[in-house]
């Protein structure tokens, strides 16, 4: 069964003309491989997978895994149809992927125990590791640790993403050692490796990855001021990509490099002129 450490990039789904830039999608996740990135979340929140259909994000997962091992792709898999996700994780499991990332279902806000009867059913259907992924500003429901715990005890439920805001959750879920905690809050990234986390799933990761990699690294070491100071480097970007919404400054950074070409899906929009202009004197 997996496992996952280190940092994960929360990849973005380049756009041309409307339409999934396939070309500049293997060129990036290649590039972060290289970089250091120790796997890629493929049709996340990042990837803009709400605005996907599903043949796109199929596509999408096909690209990457023409460039990058299957055992370093997760694919994100979120929906409030229950009977919809099964039949599309069914889909996405003919791949031999690290995993699956899968939020709770949003909107409908079940309670704890329809929570874990989704996750449960999910696991039971499942050939893959699974990432939980709780996020309650996005799902408007809330994992709770108890919840967490029965759900740990699956063979195939063996990591978090950690969004929740709860740092008594999060260190208990650490000290508890039966999840991989992985912060999906990029300016926690530090502090969750300090209290025995895991790592990180991160957007920011796109650029400096090979800094992000290199805090861990650090940290594994033993050498605290060291990656201290590295991650302290890394806030202002981190404060700049989440200044407007996800993906829109990660998405304007990289078109600026020249990797991409600046386009989301709306109702997503690029960035203000005034944080594009921040984005260009402030990054290298």
């Amino acid at each position: 069964m997996s496992t996952f450490s280190g940092i994960w990039v929360a990849l973005v789904t380049p756009f041309r003309g409307g339409q999934v830039d396939l070309p500049a999608l293997r060129s990036l996740a290649a590039h972060l491989i290289e970089c250091g990135a120790a796997g890629l979340v493929v049709c996340g929140t990042s990837g803009e997978a709400a605005a996907l259909d599903e043949q796109e994000q199929l596509a999408v997962l096909d690209a990457v895994l023409e460039v990058v091992p299957a055992s370093r792709v997760v694919m994100g898999l979120a929906g409030n149809n229950q009977a919809a996700v099964l039949a599309r994780l069914q889909r996405i499991q003919r791949r031999p992927l690290a995993g699956i990332l899968v939020p709770a279902p949003y909107y409908i806000r079940p309670s704890q125990d329809g929570l874990q009867a989704f996750f449960l059913a999910l696991a039971e259907a499942s050939r893959l590791p699974i990432i939980l992924y709780d996020i309650p500003y996005r799902s408007a429901v809330t994992l709770e640790l108890q919840t967490l715990r029965q759900l740990a005890r699956h063979p195939r439920i063996v990591a978090i993403k950690d969004c929740g805001g709860d740092v008594r959750k999060t260190q208990a879920l650490i000290a508890d050692g039966q999840l991989d905690v992985l912060t999906g809050e990029d300016e926690q990234i530090f502090a969750t490796l300090c209290l025995g986390g895991s790592g990180a799933i991160s957007a920011a990761a796109h650029l400096r990855t090979a800094d992000f990699a290199r805090v861990v690294s650090l940290l594994r070491e033993g050498d605290l001021l060291a990656g201290r100071a590295l991650f302290r480097g890394l806030l202002p970007w981190i404060r700049l990509a989440f200044s407007e919404p996800n993906p829109a400054p990660v998405k304007a950074a990289l078109a600026l490099q020249g990797m991409i070409g600046d386009e989301l899906r709306e109702p997503m929009l690029c960035v203000s002129d005034g944080l594009r202009a921040q984005l260009r004197n402030e990054l290298p």
